[in-house]
């Protein structure tokens, strides 16, 4: 019967997990296509150095070696969740430990090691948040269920790390009770200082209380994520394979207009002779989620929401509106609501909705400079900077909205071919001055 439950609850949450990444791979597509296929090594390269080997979150050693100890838990505890699994269906208890032997109670043990890392790491982090407020941490737009979401996903967290020693603690009692030891190097210490002096049916209950418990909390966490910002534990590996690989401070023109300017510079050029290819864009820039790439989407399924991108940008740091962390926020969130709207009403269905406007107000866009410093801070390649750009872009050139700072500017380069209020044969007159 519990083979059969097991099994049963097995495909129920592998099935909904898959429900669930089938609706955010049709977010995701609701983009517009980008081709970043290009230099394959280079993008494993960058993969496993920022993904794998988490190498942008060394320029923060403390959270970083926190993070490690979660990741690395995470990881090598999926070893220990393979034998589960097995034992879940055959009905075996320990399925490898005769097989591998040695090897076995090595690996069990550096488990065993990681989670009680894992969870040092998970109670400084909860202290981070909620005792010591860190800045980055408790900004306005973390504010209400971002918050809940970061506090429940480490509660949940120290909740599986102590199923799993009392699963193994409760089991090592029980193999001393038959002259035995499994020799796992927390559990063999923790079992005893635990439940020394319980009955054998009492410890029976318990190990399988903390088997059930950590695989409905694996099966509970696996199902969660698609609904939470922790959902970057899988998204952060393809999203820094398909990183930009251009230099950070080059812009994407619009081929369309860029065509456009070079036939008006060209005097032999025939205007009439452009590719079909060439035909305008149905929109200039981005008003909504459908008019950005789907890069830009999967960098917002990506965000973790730590807050680096904000804590180091410039306007944000003088008291301006903007926060890069909150532009990626607004944008999964939109791409959430749209997807939703157009499964249940159909795909050429509007909601009357758009991200900017809805979402993103013109003094978060213009509060930008540019500099990058969000997109060189995010530990998974983040680049809330393209968005920004595409968003301006829109109100320039669809909406022809710029702030007035900006207006004398741009008259000055059209007409002088400088952003200043003289010509260009008189640039050089601050020479000829005594």
């Amino acid at each position: 019967m519990q083979q059969i439950l097991f099994g049963v609850l097995t495909l129920l949450s592998f099935g909904f997990f898959a429900f669930n990444l089938r609706k955010i791979a049709q977010n995701i597509h609701l983009g517009q296509a980008i081709n970043r296929s290009d230099n394959k090594a280079e993008r494993w390269r960058t993969m496993l150095l920022v993904a794998l080997g988490q190498k942008k979150m060394f320029s923060r050693p403390i959270p970083a070696l926190l993070h490690l100890a979660l990741y690395a838990a995470f990881v090598i505890t999926q070893i220990e969740l393979i034998e589960i699994l097995v034992d879940g269906l055959s009905g075996s208890h320990r399925f490898f430990q005769d097989s591998l032997g040695a090897f076995y109670t090595f690996m069990i043990s550096f488990i065993e090691v990681l989670s009680v890392l894992a969870f040092i790491g998970t109670i400084a982090f909860l202290a981070r948040r909620n005792l010591l407020k860190l800045p980055r941490l408790n900004m306005k737009e973390l504010a209400g269920w971002p918050t809940q979401d970061a506090n429940l996903i480490l509660i949940m967290e120290i909740v599986l790390i102590s199923f799993i020693f009392t699963m193994n603690g409760a089991d090592e009692e029980l193999q001393s009770y038959a002259g035995n030891s499994n020799g796992f190097a927390i559990s063999s210490w923790l079992g005893p200082i635990l439940f020394d002096g319980k009955s054998t049916h009492t410890l029976q209950t318990l190990e399988q209380i903390g088997w059930w418990g950590h695989i409905i909390m694996v099966f509970g966490f696996m199902n969660y994520l698609p609904y939470s910002k922790h959902l970057h534990i899988f998204m952060a590996f393809p999203n820094t394979y398909y990183s930009k690989l251009e230099p950070k401070g080059q812009f994407t023109n619009m081929q369309s207009v860029t065509n456009e300017v070079k036939l008006m510079l060209d005097p032999n050029a025939d205007p009439y002779a452009a590719a079909p290819t060439d035909a305008a864009p149905a929109r200039f820039g981005a008003k909504d989620v459908t008019d950005l790439t789907w890069k830009n989407l999967m960098d917002a399924y990506s965000c973790t929401e730590c807050g680096r991108c904000t804590s180091v940008c410039p306007a944000n740091t003088t008291g301006k509106l903007l926060s890069p962390r909150k532009i990626m926020m607004d944008t999964r969130d939109r791409m959430v609501e749209l997807g939703d709207y157009k499964r249940k009403n159909g795909p050429d269905a509007e909601d009357g909705k758009s991200l900017l406007g809805s979402y993103i107000t013109e003094e978060e866009l213009w509060a930008c400079t540019s500099c990058n410093a969000c997109v060189q801070e995010c530990p998974v390649n983040i680049d809330p900077l393209s968005i920004i750009i595409d968003l301006r872009r829109f109100l320039v050139m669809e909406e022809s909205k710029v702030p007035s700072e900006l207006t004398g500017m741009l008259t000055n380069i059209e007409n002088n071919g400088a952003p200043w209020q003289f010509a260009a044969t008189e640039r050089m007159n601050w020479a000829n001055e005594d």
